[in-house]
């Protein structure tokens, strides 16, 4: 489509994707924090270590940042055909910067990944090694992307804000003929996201531990609201206030539970959870379950928003993709 063609008024703002997300978010709050748990389990599985998969990402997303400037795209078939992909120079100051890391974690992970023969150095060339290790391509991510972003399309269909017919397939075709480019909006948009969230926790893998937790109440909370309420689907103020008061909590999570899930182990779950009870971000019922706590989770609210400013330009850039495709 020439740029001539293209007619603006048919394209979306960040404030129109964000401001339904914030509307309906009971209706959606459920797909969204599995999509975002399968996405951390995926960034702990691949090396058991949370922050070198974000450098690696992150090296990823730089080159693909590239890719764009310089109008090459990918497919997703295109992206896997090879084995090993070539990234651009990094400094570790760069990467620290970008990560909210101290220079000495930065320099240690990176210097782990090469000793593991994930990153290597040839010449002038550096390579991320995708045969070096169980390198999970995005499949089931990019089905989950697919069924939000279809989701958050409906909704802005009936608010008027957009006229599009596509379903999940289409948008998982339009993700995977265009890889290369909406995958660097997926990276931008989940990089400052889940750094935001190492910021209030102080640590990845506690914030994975929370999160976990948080899913079971939301799943919880979701029931509770189906079984007793006919209405439309409550904002984000509201269904936070009910998960603060705990409604839907009575059934906790264990630890034994959560190591099941996320294949962390149990001693760490235990050790990170003393933690988040301390700070009193979750606590125990009677049955020596773990369920959210309604004091800080209040504090969490900001971060959150800021989460979702993120996720409502990704949504935004994928369906203004489609609406000019």
């Amino acid at each position: 489509m020439n740029p001539q063609e293209i007619d603006l008024s048919k394209t979306l703002t960040d404030d129109q994707v964000y401001e339904t997300i914030m509307a309906n978010y009971s209706g959606l709050s459920r797909e969204w924090i599995t999509h975002q748990w399968n996405w951390m389990n995926n960034v702990y599985w691949a090396f058991t270590d949370h922050y070198k998969y974000m450098i690696v990402i992150s090296l990823v997303e730089k080159t693909l940042q590239f890719y764009n400037q310089m109008n090459i795209q990918y497919s997703y078939e295109e992206y896997y055909s090879k084995s090993y992909q070539q990234i651009e120079k990094f400094s570790i100051t760069e990467l620290c910067e970008k990560l909210n890391l101290p220079k000495e974690t930065v320099r240690r992970k990176v210097l782990e990944l090469e000793n593991d023969g994930i990153i290597n150095r040839s010449k002038k060339k550096i390579i991320i090694d995708r045969k070096a290790f169980v390198f999970v391509k995005p499949e089931i991510q990019i089905k989950l992307s697919s069924k939000y972003i279809n989701l958050v399309a409906n909704l802005l269909n009936k608010s008027k804000f957009l006229n599009l017919k596509a379903d999940q397939k289409t948008i998982e075709g339009l993700i995977k003929k265009n890889f290369s480019l909406c995958w660097s909006w997926f990276y931008r948009m989940q990089i400052p996201l889940i750094i935001g969230y190492d910021k209030f926790m102080q640590d990845l893998t506690t914030f994975h531990i929370w999160g976990t937790i948080c899913m079971n109440q939301v799943f919880n909370v979701s029931k509770h609201l189906e079984k007793n309420d006919s209405s439309p689907p409550l904002d984000h103020w509201t269904t936070s206030n009910i998960l603060i008061k705990n409604v839907g909590a009575t059934t906790g999570i264990s630890a034994m539970s959560i190591s099941e899930m996320t294949k962390i182990p149990r001693a760490t779950i235990i050790r990170k959870c003393k933690y988040l009870i301390k700070n009193d971000l979750v606590k125990l019922n009677d049955k020596k379950q773990y369920i959210l706590s309604s004091l800080n989770f209040r504090k969490i609210l900001p971060y959150q928003v800021e989460a979702f400013r993120y996720k409502a330009k990704f949504i935004r850039k994928i369906l203004n993709l489609l609406v000019i495709s």
